[in-house]
């Protein structure tokens, strides 16, 4: 199955590469009003109007072959079996236990006690109310 997902991923990559270089290689269709007044070539390789349907049905097929491919491998990768936890969250799911933390994390308390008042400071009366000094 590894080297059938590797041809596949080949000929994705290929097909990818091809779909770049030909998009690159096409010119818009700005540039045939510039030709038909004569500042531009207007013949190519393929002809007049050969080379926009060479290319552009050649850019649909590799947009085709990329399309398959890509759900060729989005398959092949959701319907393979899982043994037993490849990330974190899967070994979360089945309940084994995570690998420990390295360095001084597992030194850290989990309660961090509440701060002592300075012994400056007078203590609130035990009364409800508060006192206001008289003048």
């Amino acid at each position: 199955m590894s080297i059938v997902l590797k041809i596949i991923l080949a000929v994705q990559m290929l097909s990818a590469l091809g779909m770049i270089g030909l998009v690159l290689v096409q010119h818009g269709k700005g540039a045939d009003m510039g030709a038909a007044f004569g500042s531009g070539s207007a013949g190519s390789l393929f002809g007049a109007s050969g080379s926009a349907n060479f290319l552009s049905r050649t850019t649909a097929v590799l947009a085709a072959v990329f399309f398959v491919t890509t759900l060729l491998l989005a398959y092949f990768s959701h319907a393979r079996p899982t043994t037993g936890g490849n990330s974190l969250l899967e070994r979360a799911a089945i309940g084994a236990p995570a690998p420990a933390a390295s360095g001084s994390a597992s030194q850290i308390p989990s309660a961090v006690p509440a701060p002592v008042a300075p012994a400056s400071v007078p203590a609130a009366p035990a009364s409800g109310a508060a006192q206001i000094p008289a003048k």
